[in-house]
């Protein structure tokens, strides 16, 4: 049986024995259910699972759980021919009551009429477009995570619990009370011990989920009694969405509900890890595979998240760089805590195409370790960069540019061959590069004058370039800068070539010297050098 619905897999022999040696984390993960079925063979279908808390905007750090899962998931496939059904349900706990309202959203005031309700009856602050907070937040998850052609299923916690898929398991609970509560007691205080049941009634008048004990759980009759706030008792059915579960046995309960053989989460639940596998066999079920992964930064070393909406947003990544270099971020070093924040984009981007470049010369072993096998299923594009975009920036920096055309004059006369027509990934790479400029870069350039010992030096860069051959390469001009630094008594050169950035550039850091006066022109390059001592 073939997964028809999952981008197609280039499957040969080598490539799925190099598979089974690969040390490339998602070949490891994938191994991991591989000798889960090794013994008794593989089931109908091999389930994958991310979730996700509708409680505040869809941040990066959700779309980077369904891009690694199915980096995991792909490699799961050629590690088993793609021969096993394979599934990658993305489940929105929507059922949550609000608690808090999110730092980042409108119309706050209506918002606290309706705290704690269930999100997927919260009305939605941004308009009437959706029925609900959640409703929202769900819709924009999707629609990033089709924009990057992800094969998932989505699953509502709302859809799941009032149409009775949850019935079952439910039930299941109710008849394990005793030793559900015994397994999550012990992990709480001594006061939130005293209020506390795996069970979370709906009001039955205010719609509101509540956090009280329960005075009866009846498994038979499926029902369970509570007092509310007010010292009202109530007994309501347990199934049928009127009851959902507290988040940790909720975790559990849909990895033992939907038959979960692999999930991902962040180290934040690591501590709770053990807790989740006990629950999931009390339940009756055989607890999934799991990779802990480290947490995202923002700029100031704080935990993103939904309700802060600090970090970067999936929006704002895609304004100033490809999906792909998003997805390589996804990949790179999952373990490691990394800063997430827009200074990381250029370097991103970068990478991913110095990767691909190098795919086409790599056998088989290292083309199952490099990220862009992962990132496009195996199948990279065949894309010439002639033009970083690091480069890029520092061409806009020095032309002052504003528009593609402009940049597209530099880029024709450095190579003929190039044009936006033949190369579409270049002249989206010149926008990203232009949107980034004018929002980080342009703001933050501070230009000094040069000393003494760099004014003569730039003096002298500036003859020698104008005495060197018209169609001097990169090379040439490289060596030509980094003579003149030396023969001006730069002991450490990297001082000459910041020099030159700085007074140059305005800013700290900028490119190989000689790529970017090859790109920018040799008669360009004097002229920024004449200006800037003439200014400075």
């Amino acid at each position: 049986m073939t997964n028809s619905a999952f981008t197609p897999l280039t499957i040969t022999p080598e490539l799925v024995e190099n598979a089974h040696a690969s040390k490339a984390w998602p070949f490891e993960e994938a191994r991991k259910i591989v000798k889960r079925y090794a013994r008794d063979g593989y089931p109908a279908e091999v389930i994958f699972e991310t979730g996700y808390g509708p409680s505040g905007l869809p941040h990066i750090g959700t779309f980077g759980e369904v891009a690694r899962t199915t980096m995991v998931l792909n490699a799961f496939r050629l590690l088993t021919e793609d021969k096993v059904k394979v599934r990658l349900i993305c489940f929105s706990d929507d059922l949550d009551g609000m608690r808090k309202i999110p730092d980042n959203v409108p119309n706050q005031d209506m918002l606290k009429d309706h705290l704690g309700k269930p999100l997927s009856v919260v009305p939605d602050p941004f308009s009437n477009e959706y029925d609900s907070f959640a409703h929202h937040n769900n819709s924009r998850l999707q629609a990033f995570l089709d924009q990057f052609g992800f094969t998932y299923e989505f699953a509502s916690a709302t859809d799941y619990y009032k149409s009775g898929k949850f019935d079952a398991i439910l039930k299941t609970a109710a008849e394990r009370y005793d030793e559900l509560m015994g397994a999550m007691l012990p992990t709480l205080g001594e006061e939130r011990q005293a209020s506390y049941s795996i069970f979370l009634p709906i009001h039955p008048e205010t719609g509101r989920v509540l956090y009280v004990p329960m005075k009866a759980v009846d498994a038979d009759a499926g029902t369970v009694t509570f007092d509310d706030e007010e010292g009202r008792e109530f007994t309501i059915p347990l199934t049928g969405g009127n009851v959902k579960m507290q988040w940790k046995p909720d975790f559990s309960m849909r990895w033992a509900a939907l038959g979960v053989d692999f999930e991902m989460y962040g180290k934040d639940h690591q501590n709770n890890s053990n807790l989740y596998d006990k629950i999931c066999r009390i339940m009756g079920a055989r607890a999934p595979e799991h990779f802990i992964y480290e947490l995202f930064l923002d700029d100031k070393g704080e935990k993103i998240s939904k309700s802060k909406g600090n970090g970067i947003s999936m929006e704002q990544w895609l304004t100033y760089a490809s999906p792909e270099s998003l997805s390589l971020f996804m990949f790179a070093k999952p373990k490691t805590a990394k800063r997430l924040f827009f200074d990381v984009i250029p370097k991103q981007v970068d990478e991913y195409f110095q990767h691909l470049a190098a795919y086409e010369s790599q056998d088989t072993k290292a083309r199952l370790n490099n990220p862009v096998w992962h990132i496009h299923a195996g199948n990279p594009p065949k894309i010439d960069m002639p033009v970083s975009y690091s480069m890029l920036l520092n061409l806009v920096s020095a032309s002052n540019a504003s528009d593609k055309e402009t940049l597209w004059g530099f880029i024709s006369q450095y190579d003929a061959d190039a044009t936006p027509e033949n190369n579409p990934k270049l002249d989206e790479l010149v926008g990203y590069a232009i949107q980034y400029f004018q929002d980080f870069v342009k703001p933050a350039k501070s230009f000094r004058a040069p000393t003494d010992q760099e004014r003569a030096a730039m003096a002298d860069l500036a003859k020698r370039l104008a005495a060197m051959p018209d169609d001097a390469d990169a090379e040439a001009l490289q060596t030509e800068t980094f003579s003149v630094g030396k023969e001006h008594g730069f002991e450490n050169l990297r001082e000459w070539f910041q020099a030159l950035y700085q007074v140059l550039l305005g800013q700290d850091q900028g490119p190989r010297f000689g790529s970017f006066a090859a790109l920018y022109g040799k008669a360009a390059t004097i002229k920024m050098i004449d200006e800037a001592l003439a200014a400075r």
